[in-house]
């Protein structure tokens, strides 16, 4: 089967989806929408081909994308594939759909329909390309559930937990990091999002702050980057409280486990998510998490069982559960190893993601002029 697969940009999901695929022995087109936006550092997998940008110019205004589509018909007609894999639904999946390809296969991003689609252009083009979509895939119900109020059919739904790799991301402990910074004895929190206003990276700086002035074990690792950043270090800056943060930045994805293990506790002030690969890979090494009280988050942590929620935004909520958290040693050491069993059950990428092939074979046999 040849797969055209066509993403926003490169990162590491992108990476591993499209090296199942040549894996899988599917014919594998890898396009991008625009050029430069690469933050995966691993070469693309043998088998996998790359095409050039689709909008090569990539800072050129387009309305709505609209003069892209002649451009999506083209790329369609070289390369004739069975079956397009797009997302997000309305920077990609879109064009595919207003090309007229019927066998597309939309996958959501998670802020894509939570987010993006809630009113206006978003919320139109979302629906628009559902309209046209043979089978779509979600990475949690409740993203699922969103592609159906916008009129997707709900029996060509497939839920798709993008899942981790489980002996990569697994329980440990490391002083390398806790050496060099001198805290041993401290307890450490991690937060891994993106600095984008989206992901609340700013609430958890703030409760971090607040709580540490009266809980001075705490210390805080903020990986990551983003627009949020002026604003994050002035903050942390005027604080006198730098000694107690660590800004690794963007850590390359063999590393990602060496944060896991140096922490105590998983830390997300999202405010809108699917199923959060970085929750999935914290809850694989054995973290308990502190994370929003919004849908995606509670189909994964359940409250008290494998972490807590406090409501997205509300710096003071977070701000108490860190406070007591020294108190909960025993407690969050249970949510641990209850996060990790609900990750070997769930979120096994091994195990999940055969379910692209699913969809294809879906999207395959229907019969699209029936309909």
């Amino acid at each position: 089967m040849r797969v055209l697969y066509f993403s926003d940009s490169y990162g590491p999901h992108d990476f591993r989806f499209l090296a199942f695929l040549a894996g899988s022995g599917c014919e594998v087109l890898f396009l991008r929408r625009r050029p430069g936006r690469i933050v995966e550092r691993r070469p693309l997998s043998d088998g996998v081909t790359a095409l050039p940008p689709l909008d090569p110019d990539g800072g050129r205004p387009l309305r709505l994308g609209v003069a892209l589509v002649g451009e999506m018909r083209r790329v369609l007609l070289d390369t004739r594939p069975d079956v397009v894999h797009a997302g997000p639904l309305q920077s990609c999946a879109w064009l595919v759909a207003r090309a007229g390809f019927e066998r597309l296969v939309s996958m959501s991003w998670g802020s894509d329909l939570m987010l993006d689609a809630r009113f206006g252009l978003g919320r139109w083009q979302a629906a628009g390309t559902l309209q046209r979509t043979s089978v779509f895939l979600g990475d949690c119900e409740s993203v699922r559930r969103r592609a159906v109020e916008l009129g997707m059919d709900s029996t060509r739904t497939i839920v798709f937990p993008w899942g981790v790799d489980l002996d990569l991301f697994c329980p440990g402990r490391t002083s390398q990091a806790r050496d060099r910074l001198g805290w041993q004895a401290a307890l450490v929190l991690l937060c891994m999002r993106a600095w984008e206003p989206r992901y609340g990276v700013d609430t958890v700086l703030e409760a971090f702050l607040r709580a540490s002035r009266h809980t001075p074990n705490l210390r805080l690792i903020l990986a990551g980057d983003g627009p949020l950043r002026p604003y994050l270090i002035d903050r942390i800056q005027e604080t006198g409280l730098a000694d107690r943060i660590w800004l690794p930045g963007h850590v390359p994805y063999g590393e990602l486990p060496m944060l896991f293990h140096s922490a105590d506790i998983y830390l997300s002030g999202s405010y809108c998510d699917g199923s959060s690969v970085s929750l999935l890979e914290a809850m694989a090494c054995g973290l308990p998490s502190f994370v929003t009280d919004i849908a995606g988050n509670r189909e994964w942590i359940e409250k008290d069982v494998s972490g807590r929620w406090f409501s997205p935004g509300d710096i003071t909520g977070l701000e108490d559960l860190l406070r007591q958290a020294p108190r909960m040693a025993a407690e969050l050491a249970d949510c641990g190893e209850r996060a990790r069993v609900i990750a070997e059950e769930r979120a096994d990428w091994r195990r999940n993601a055969p379910a692209m092939l699913e969809a294809y074979a879906m999207a395959f046999a229907e019969d699209r002029g029936a309909r």
